[in-house]
């Protein structure tokens, strides 16, 4: 059962490797907007490359593709799961 006082964030590939963790749980009082939720992440990682790694990555929100759509704008509620994907190469 998700926690509706937190967002649990899942890192991929170099994100996980700059964030050193696999996933954080961001305690939350109400919705955040994307750009709010990166900028909480990062603090909990200071000192990293966090920050860079993820202004490259695709970030999904629950199954949902953010695609284009603006940060700043992008309201992510308590509960939801954020996975933040980097670039690959291969197939």
């Amino acid at each position: 059962m998700l926690e509706t006082n937190v967002i649990h964030v899942r890192y991929w590939a170099a994100a996980k490797a700059a964030a050193g963790t696999g996933s954080d749980d961001v305690a939350v009082n109400g919705p955040l907007t994307l750009a709010e939720l990166r900028r909480a992440v990062v603090a909990l990682h200071p000192d990293t490359r966090l920050a860079e790694v993820l202004a490259a990555c695709s970030t999904l929100v629950g199954e949902q593709p953010v695609g284009r759509a603006d940060p700043a704008t992008y309201i992510v509620e308590p509960g939801a799961s954020v996975e933040f994907l980097p670039p690959f190469a291969g197939g």
